[in-house]
Order: structure tokens, then sequence, then C-alpha cells
């Protein structure tokens, strides 16, 4: 059974595509292919459009590749599709969770690493240098390990 996963920052240009590429390498590296990884933005500023190309430069400087991301903006009746839905921070967490269906959780992506403190997010570098990019690769890195690990135990 296939099991899917939807990363979610504000304009999906950076984080959530960032780690989308990050997550779907790892779990592939965990024999997890089966596990579907998509991303989308709370927003629709960017939608249909690529990746921010600092993001796309980062990934591809350590081997993930985004060039195929088009930017998505989660709706509601989205939730139906996935099985799990991460939010990159605390504001597209309570994004999330206004459009939520009762019952529905949403989590922090950063909940899965086991060495971020709670509430840990991933900041947006958009408005910062390359610095800020490498953060978020980082940190995506993290979590992605700590997911591909919770979901390799969960499943068996």
């Amino acid at each position: 059974m296939t099991y899917r996963v939807c990363l979610v920052c504000m304009g999906n240009i950076c984080r959530s595509p960032m780690a989308e590429a990050v997550l779907r390498a790892t779990l592939a590296e965990h024999g997890l292919e089966e596990v579907v990884v998509e991303s989308a933005g709370t927003g629709d500023w960017h939608v249909g459009g690529p990746m921010d190309q600092r993001a796309a430069l980062t990934l591809a400087e350590h081997g993930f590749d985004g060039s195929s991301h088009r930017a998505r903006q989660f709706t509601a009746e989205w939730f139906d599709r996935y099985d799990l839905v991460l939010a990159m921070d605390t504001a597209n967490l309570r994004a999330l969770r206004r459009l939520a269906p009762a019952g529905q959780e949403v989590r922090l992506f950063r909940s899965f690493d086991p060495a971020a403190p709670a509430d840990a997010e991933v900041p947006d570098p958009y408005y910062g240098g390359q610095d800020g990019f490498d953060e978020v690769l980082r940190q995506v890195k993290a979590a992605s390990e700590g997911l591909a690990k919770h979901l390799a135990a969960s499943r068996g």
C-alpha cells in the first residue's frame, strides 16, 4: 500500500521543495521507494513556477535534483490525498490546521529530527543569503533521516 507525505511551506519554492527532494532520496536509501513525497505551499504567489534558483543550486551542489519542481498550493481537499502532512514552520502549521478536517494530524517536519528542540521550525531563507539555504538543507536532511527511520519502523 502506498503511503503519501506532503511537505508544506509558504510559497512552495524554497523549503518544502528542498525537503521533498531530500526526503525522496533519503527514503530511497532506506528502501522506502513506495512512499510518495510531494510538496505544496499555503500561498498561491508562485503556483506553476519553478523552485527558487538558490534552493535548486543548493540541492544540486549536494547531489539532489529539484529541476522538475513546479509550485502548487495546498487546499483543504488535499487532506484526503495524504497520510501525513508536515509544515515547515508554525505559521504554516496554523494555516494547515485551519484547513484540516477534525481529527486530522498536521505536524512540524522537524519534529522527526531527534536532535531538534520541541516546536523547531525550518526557517524561511528567501530574504537572506546562501547561508540560510545551507541551513535549510542541513535541517531537512536531519528531519528526513528521522522520518525515514520512523516510517521504516512503523512499516515493519
